[in-house]
């Protein structure tokens, strides 16, 4: 079962949100925050598998409570659904620690298989921003002083020459159905591959994996 925490201003919001939830058999939602400082709070308290983080929020917004819940080192994991299809709000929630952004005009299938994703360590980036935002995200990014220096990023120094180039094509933004196809292997095997790569690296989720094959210069900007 996956728990879920809903952190909305608007009460209208919320509802939907939880009425499309609670008609799934795999998940419940524990709570609903009107605001960041509640979402902090809330999560702190409940330990939802993920929370569904709006961004404009009165007081703490979504960005902030998004890096203070991640900071804590919670399994909790960010879904951002915004309204906002906007590249300055996905840096920002990504740079803060979440899993996933989304906008509300997203199908209900979309919110649920985003929510399924992001629970199980994956990423979800609306299709919208995804191939752009690859791109464009390292530039936003702080620079990472082990990255300028000729020795290899000790991050890497687990991985077999199998993982480091599956690590290679997610941080080209690459699903497991796309490695699975062009790279000859069940989806299963990707995923086992995937997990182990999280596991090595110490990357929290699929957007940290890329976020690493960007500092180490596995990837390179288009």
């Amino acid at each position: 079962m996956t728990t879920v925490l809903i952190a909305d201003d608007q009460p209208l919001q919320r509802f939907g949100s939880r009425m499309l939830l609670e008609s799934q058999d795999d998940m419940t939602v524990v709570g609903e925050a009107a605001n960041g400082s509640e979402a902090v709070r809330m999560a702190a308290e409940l330990h939802p598998d993920v929370v569904l983080m709006d961004i404009r929020m009165p007081g703490l917004d979504g960005i902030e409570a998004t890096r203070r819940i991640t900071a804590a080192g919670d399994r909790t994991r960010i879904l951002i659904v915004t309204t906002f299809d906007l590249d300055e709000y996905a840096y920002a929630g990504l740079r803060a620690g979440a899993s996933g952004f989304l906008v509300k005009d997203a199908q209900p299938e979309e919110l649920l298989a985003g929510i399924r994703a992001v629970a199980t360590g994956d990423a979800v980036v609306a299709p919208s921003l995804t191939r752009r935002l690859l791109d464009a995200y390292v530039h936003h990014l702080p620079t990472d002083p082990s990255a300028e220096t000729d020795q290899e990023d000790p991050r890497l120094s687990s991985l077999t020459d199998r993982e480091r180039e599956i690590l290679t094509v997610i941080g080209k933004g690459w699903t497991n159905t796309e490695i699975a196809t062009r790279l000859h292997l069940a989806e299963s095997t990707v995923k086992t591959h995937v997990g182990r790569i999280l596991a090595k690296t110490g990357s929290r989720d699929r957007i940290q994996a890329v976020i690493l094959a960007y500092d180490t210069k596995l990837v390179q900007p288009s």
